[in-house]
């Protein structure tokens, strides 16, 4: 009777045990952590060009494309979009990718936030690449989860930097072997959201390209996030609702830049308006001071009483810092 009971019991120790097994919820954004995006590998996929979308003497500004994996790791490629600035002289000219701010859907066109920086670099000698990211311009319809969605701009950029060893094949047809990119020169610029892109693919990748940030995000995720919910219509109602069901399946530390700023070794401009509400400026000096802990060189620009875009008057001296720092670095290599 005794051996029958410990059967029995057992029988339903293992019912139990491969029910909870079973019940296990699957964790697809794993993939996603800052420690797995490190060990995967991006492919080097062909940047093409396609339609100019204005030309002067100074520039041409035209789209390009590029494919990026629906998910790190895969065979599975989605088309985005982009707007480069191509010199319109003959040379051999540095690359500098941009990496935009958050803009509403309804509004958005190739080049909303990055192109008036973008217009000055490539009248003075550069090469510009802004991905329109997944879900914008001509691109493939991002992930349907709002943090695979958010996540998929880091794969999208790192994509973006692993492919830039194709630009000049396609350069050489559409530009008669005139222009060419100067590998051995590429830099990062990203402004706001497009600063929290950057920080968090300099740290996943290890670049040491030299890298200007204007009011980045810098906060830790997801604090990074709900700060901005008041700006929805629902004050954020929807959005803390998927963020306390994502943080029933994750650890949202392994998903937050700030934890692993310490792998970042790219030398640094950050820019930072001290009447910026949407970035306080406390976050970059925040920063700062964390980059400087880690040994990061980084130079830090305050300019009192310009707002998140540098307006009203700091645009220009911002602008003008950006394509110094640029100029300085590259003149070194």
């Amino acid at each position: 009777m005794v051996l029958f009971l410990i059967v029995v019991i057992e029988t339903i120790y293992i019912i139990k045990h491969i029910t909870s097994v079973e019940k296990v919820a699957p964790k697809p954004l794993l993939a996603y952590t800052f420690a797995n995006l490190k060990k995967t590998e991006f492919p080097k996929n062909r940047i093409t060009f396609g339609e100019i979308i204005d030309k002067n003497n100074d520039f041409v500004s035209q789209v390009f494309y590029f494919s990026v994996p629906k998910i790190p790791g895969s065979k599975t490629m989605e088309k985005v979009s982009g707007l480069a600035n191509i010199p319109g002289k003959a040379g051999n000219y540095p690359v500098i990718v941009m990496f935009r701010g958050y803009v509403p859907d309804e509004i958005y066109k190739p080049g909303v936030g990055t192109q008036s920086v973008a217009a000055v670099l490539a009248k003075n000698g550069y090469i510009t690449l802004a991905p329109d990211f997944l879900g914008f311009g001509q691109s493939a319809s991002p992930s349907a989860d709002s943090f695979e969605n958010r996540f998929q701009t880091y794969t999208t950029a790192l994509t973006l930097l692993s492919s830039l060893s194709t630009i000049n094949s396609n350069l050489s047809s559409s530009y008669s072997g005139k222009i060419t990119a100067d590998l051995n020169k590429v830099g990062i610029w990203g402004h706001s959201n497009g600063g929290h892109i950057a920080l968090s693919i300099l740290a996943i990748g290890g670049f040491t390209y030299p890298t200007v940030l204007w009011a980045p995000v810098s906060a830790s995720f997801p604090y990074s996030i709900l700060y901005y919910t008041d700006e929805s219509d629902d004050q954020g109602k929807a959005l803390r609702k998927e963020l306390a069901d994502f943080e029933t399946k994750y650890n949202a530390d392994l998903f937050s830049p700030q934890k692993y700023y310490v792998w970042i070794k790219a030398p640094m401009e950050i820019d930072q308006g001290t009447s910026d509400q949407e970035v306080p400026y406390w976050w970059s000096d925040n920063l700062v001071a964390i980059l400087k802990k880690d040994n990061i060189s980084v130079n830090y620009l305050t300019y009192p009483g310009a707002n998140h875009n540098m307006l009203p008057d700091s645009w220009s001296e911002a602008t003008l810092n950006t394509l110094d720092f640029y100029n300085k670095q590259f003149s070194r290599q």
